[in-house]
């Protein structure tokens, strides 16, 4: 299962449940959601994994 979390700008940042959160002194900004997540997409799986952590900015999500 994994914790996920936002910010003010709609950033998500997804970490593994009960793992601390990695950005240290800006960790203030970030709010967690309510309900956990048990399954996310292959490419947020191996990069928990690989690094922890995955965070992704809005304004990737944003399609031209």
């Amino acid at each position: 299962m994994f914790d996920v979390y936002l910010n003010h700008k709609r950033d998500l940042l997804v970490v593994r449940q009960g793992s601390s959160m990695p950005l240290g002194d800006t960790s203030g900004r970030w709010q967690k959601r309510k309900r956990r997540v048990a399954n996310v997409s292959d490419e947020i799986k191996s990069t928990v994994q690989r690094q922890g952590y995955y965070m992704r900015k809005r304004s990737e999500l944003k399609t031209n």
